[in-house]
């Protein structure tokens, strides 16, 4: 018997998030919420967010319209035989942490990886009405399952630092921080030090 969970049996009160955004729908989520996301997510780690700023500083199109959209922080592996994708869980967010001011005025929704992020773009992010999820590390291997299509979009040279377009299907993921300035990781400690 497996004790590994199908990717659609997140147990809980779990709202299922059409991508990209609807109006209004990050602004009904709130931290601590388990979502499942279905849809278009684009990826990228520091190179793609280095490129993309540099791009911005050049007075260039970016390759994607991020408006609306989430970026997920993840370097996926290499695809085994009969599989489109290999291991794609998240990397650590406070790493894009000096680009995402940038990208979220451009109308960036959501931002998903894994960590904690730094208290100026939590302030962008209440201030461009946008939120930041966290996927499971060390769980790749079965956040791949939830990708069900994959394409490079920009800067395939950088390998699997590429920006690719992801289609996912009930992706697992927890709201660390609400357009209102909540934060589960603090409610989580909170309840900690309570508890003491």
């Amino acid at each position: 018997m497996s004790l590994l969970r199908t990717a659609t049996s997140f147990s809980g009160d779990c709202k299922k998030i059409d991508l990209p955004f609807g109006d209004g729908v990050v602004e009904e989520l709130r931290a601590g919420d388990l979502v499942q996301l279905s849809g278009t997510m684009y990826t990228g780690r520091d190179q793609t967010h280095r490129r993309l700023c540099a791009l911005l500083d050049e007075g260039c199109d970016l390759p994607v319209d991020l408006a609306g959209q989430l970026l997920y922080y993840v370097g996926p592996s290499p695809a085994r035989p009969g599989r489109i994708i290999g291991a794609a869980g998240p990397t650590t967010s406070y790493r894009m942490d000096v680009y995402t001011p940038r990208l979220l005025e451009l109308g960036l929704k959501a931002t998903l990886g894994k960590g904690s992020r730094s208290m100026p773009v939590r302030q962008s992010m209440q201030e461009h009405g946008a939120v930041y999820l966290a996927a499971f590390g060390g769980a790749g291997a079965f956040l791949s399952q939830c990708v069900k299509e994959v394409r490079i979009v920009a800067f395939e040279d950088a390998g699997p630092e590429a920006m690719f377009c992801f289609e996912v299907q009930d992706f697992p993921a927890v709201m660390i921080n609400d357009v209102f300035g909540g934060d589960f990781y603090e409610e989580i400690v909170a309840r900690n030090d309570v508890a003491r």
